[in-house]
């Protein structure tokens, strides 16, 4: 099965090239590895907060991520997460804190996936998602679900452990799909959320329920939220999501109904485009393109054929 990427090489799903990182998750339990790692002087480090990152440009016009080397890092015990290694050996970590450092030069700014995900190199980029699903589970998961009792960080931040009752918690995933729909004109379906401004259009999106196959996933939320019948679905590709913490997994549709009764609860208004009326809802305004990062623009672009106008701000 053809991906997007394997598609189009020269326009990568963001979030999804190499980045050259090995995770090295045989290290994680190693703690003499680990502090060697943390004391070596190639080891960067960089800190996440709230899902944001310190990034900068370079004088060649790249933007990083704002690292340090870790004797220069803010002091953390806990909160300190080996993200792996490259291939000329440096390790990579991040801390989390409350807030993200100053920077006497002020050129260097916070920003989130969202803005840092296209602006960044593959490795910056998987530093980032990795970075940010992690920060975005620890503190949202302190406390043992099975006795209440307040847990504690092991494997460099990728196990929490109950001293209480002995149970381990591990980062979760929510697989939810998204599906490009289209009708037997090559329509394609779009629809817009209740809380999305007006004209802004998207694919449809909902997460995988408990004993449920993706492919009937696809087809229940298709019909929950816009009434119409899905029959053949075809997998895409995924896109990592830690917003908080999806899979996003993409597909295309194939409806054997055409009828549209949007859920009025998620979907507000759901329409059929040709690829003629979308062209023309874009430059005139009247229909507001996915965001470049998402898998979602890159779903309707495998069914448009080129890329969609670019889009600026946050979601």
């Amino acid at each position: 099965m053809t991906t997007w990427t394997d598609h189009s090489p020269e326009r990568p799903l963001a979030l999804t090239a190499p980045s050259g990182i090995d995770r090295a998750a045989h290290h994680r339990l190693d703690e003499a590895w680990l502090a060697a790692a943390w004391s070596h002087p190639t080891t960067r480090v960089f800190v996440v907060s709230g899902g944001q990152v310190l990034i900068d440009e370079t004088a060649d016009g790249r933007t990083e991520i704002v690292m340090t080397p870790s004797f220069e890092a803010p002091p953390t015990e806990s909160h300190r997460y080996f993200l792996g290694t490259d291939e000329e050996g440096v390790s990579y970590f991040a801390l989390q804190k409350d807030a993200l450092p100053g920077r006497m030069d002020q050129s260097a700014r916070p920003a989130g996936l969202r803005e840092a995900g296209l602006l960044l190199s593959p490795r910056d980029a998987g530093l980032m998602v990795h970075a940010v699903a992690l920060e975005n589970w620890q503190r949202l998961h302190r406390f043992c679900s099975r006795c209440g009792e307040r847990t504690a960080i092991a494997a460099a931040g990728h196990i929490r452990r109950c001293a209480a009752c002995g149970a381990e918690h591990y980062p979760r995933t929510d697989p939810a799909v998204i599906m490009l729909v289209t009708d037997t004109k090559d329509r394609a379906l779009l629809g817009r959320q209740v809380h999305w401004p007006e004209g802004r259009f998207s694919t449809l999106a909902g997460f995988v329920e408990p004993g449920e196959s993706i492919e009937d996933s696809v087809r229940r939320e298709v019909f929950e939220e816009a009434g119409v019948v899905v029959g053949e679905v075809e997998y895409v590709a995924s896109q990592p999501w830690p917003f908080p913490s999806s899979l996003m997994l993409g597909f295309r549709a194939q409806a054997t109904s055409s009828e549209i009764n949007v859920d009025g609860e998620e979907i507000h208004e759901a329409r059929w485009f040709s690829r003629e009326e979308l062209e023309a809802g874009f430059a005139s305004g009247e229909v507001l393109p996915p965001y470049g990062i998402s898998i979602a623009a890159r779903l309707v672009e495998l069914w448009y054929g080129k890329p969609l106008p670019q889009r600026q701000g946050a979601f």
